[in-house]
């Protein structure tokens, strides 16, 4: 499992399906905060099982997966930004670069469905989509598995695991199930509401009370995982129109330029934000809300000026470091 100095990814995860009751305070108890740690389930065709995993993680870093073994999914996840990228958009094989910023994959486990437009059901059917995208792995799996099976241990630890070859239905199950360890509920914000109210400082409590009071950022981001898995455009600028968003699944123009609601989580590794990576840094972020974004005919009626100070916005931009 990875191990990021006290914060753990791996299956002890788990176990985290209660209701935490905090010792906090009331004062500065975050009202509107939904406290339940959803339960990591996986689906009857993939078991949670560690050697499956290892093979997954090992699959996951390896070149091996894209057409000229350049890029693994390791290129756009990495480990040290909480599985993200730095970039604004990550290129992939020859350079080619897409539309999109690629994601932190923390407690990818727990999604309901994948993607930016919300269009693919299952994390094993995910895992295709970056492997033959033309802008990332620009590969076939099946021509994927066959360079797989030509080398020899590989083949043979498909065999140890599976009692056969590899298989495209093998290996979208192995990388799922190496994604699905991928979980982190340690943050200052889970010390918080778990009752050590000393896990957070002074500014990051005030930009608490913000971000589930006057600026509303609840509205989207709630409970522990930070996200309603909605789907709005946020008033962030249209830099590329091309780039359609929930209307290249639903073919519907109310859905042009909506985009699914992220995660917080490890918000502070992932920059640059938003869709398409657009805005540098969490006090940009802060800044495009207070104001309202960017008015055009797109932008979710919720999004509207929130006219915060200075202070409440430095106070903001340390919440949200902390989850």
């Amino acid at each position: 499992m990875f191990d990021r100095g006290d914060n753990k990814y791996g299956a002890f995860s788990v176990l985290i399906a209660l209701l935490m009751v905090s010792c906090v305070p009331e004062d500065i108890v975050f009202e509107g905060l939904n406290v339940t740690y959803p339960a990591l389930e996986y689906p009857a065709d993939n078991p949670e099982n560690p050697a499956t995993a290892t093979l997954g993680e090992r699959l996951f870093f390896d070149p091996i997966l894209s057409l000229d073994s350049s890029i693994s999914c390791g290129s756009c996840h990495k480990p040290e930004l909480d599985f993200a990228t730095n970039d604004r958009v990550t290129p992939g094989v020859d350079g080619v670069l897409g539309k999109r910023n690629s994601p932190s994959l923390i407690n990818i486990g727990f999604q309901p469905y994948f993607m930016r437009e919300g269009g693919v059901p299952s994390l094993e059917m995910q895992v295709l989509v970056p492997l033959g995208d033309a802008t990332e792995m620009a590969h076939n799996v099946v021509d994927a598995v066959r360079r797989l099976n030509r080398n020899t241990n590989y083949r043979n630890e498909f065999l140890t695991v599976y009692g056969d070859t590899a298989s495209p239905y093998f290996l979208v199950r192995a990388l799922a199930n190496y994604e699905r360890t991928l979980v982190d509920f340690s943050a200052p914000f889970d010390h918080f509401i778990q009752g050590d109210a000393g896990a957070l400082s002074s500014e990051a409590i005030k930009g608490g009370k913000l971000f589930y009071g006057k600026a509303a950022c609840v509205q989207c981001h709630s409970g522990v995982l930070l996200t309603d898995y909605g789907f709005a455009n946020n008033g962030t600028a249209i830099v590329d129109s091309s780039d359609y968003g929930r209307e290249l699944l639903t073919n519907e123009s109310r859905d042009r330029y909506v985009f699914k609601t992220p995660s917080l989580r490890s918000v502070l590794s992932t920059s640059p934000y938003m869709h398409d990576g657009s805005v540098a840094s969490l006090a940009d972020v802060v800044e495009q809300y207070s104001t309202g974004g960017v008015n055009h005919s797109y932008k979710d009626s919720r999004i509207e000026p929130l006219g915060l100070s200075i202070a409440e916005k430095d106070h903001l931009v340390a919440f949200l470091e902390s989850l």
